[in-house]
């Protein structure tokens, strides 16, 4: 068993090259690569995310799963709640419960389905239009910052290489919200 006290100075990256190197050598993981780049993702996404909400999102009175459903209510049009959550990654149940405050806010309206008295559709308010607007030009503004790290070619490699990793679970059993 490793020292515990060998732990204290760790910081993710050296705990990934640690689980890697424990892994392989003591347990007999083989996929190391495939460890670390999952490991990676993850706290890319986790990171980002965070930065966003806590940047952008958050000093305007959103969370991030909230504007999630905005986002996806503004460029889709109205939508029902099922398909607002396809599109978001969310649950029905967590767009139920987002979109009860954002109508309470004046960012959302409900409004009876067009094909039977037991759906809804929402869609954005004009406040929640000018909202939209707002928080993306934040967003975008800081997905500039974050991206500018990359040139525009390795930006479009990047992009082509998480396609081809999503694309990829069609081989396998993948279990996902959308």
């Amino acid at each position: 068993m490793a020292d515990e006290g060998a732990t204290d100075g760790l910081d993710f990256w050296s705990f990934v090259e640690l689980a890697e190197r424990r892994l392989a050598e003591e347990f007999g993981f083989p996929h190391r690569t495939a460890t670390r780049l999952l490991l990676t993702l993850n706290r890319a996404s986790a990171i980002v995310t965070y930065d966003l909400e806590a940047a952008v999102h958050r000093p305007r009175g959103l969370s991030w799963a909230g504007f999630r459903l905005l986002f996806v209510t503004w460029l889709a049009g109205p939508l029902e709640p099922g398909r607002a959550a396809a599109l978001a990654g969310m649950t029905r149940a967590a767009v139920s419960n987002l979109s009860k405050s954002l109508v309470a806010d004046g960012l959302l309206a409900r409004a009876p389905g067009e094909r039977d008295g037991r759906t809804v559709t929402l869609s954005l308010t004009e406040q929640g239009r000018k909202a939209m607007l707002e928080v993306f030009a934040a967003q975008n503004a800081r997905e500039l910052e974050w991206t500018d790290a990359l040139t525009e070619t390795e930006q479009r490699i990047l992009i082509m290489l998480l396609d081809k990793l999503i694309e990829g679970r069609r081989r396998f059993d993948v279990r996902e919200r959308s």
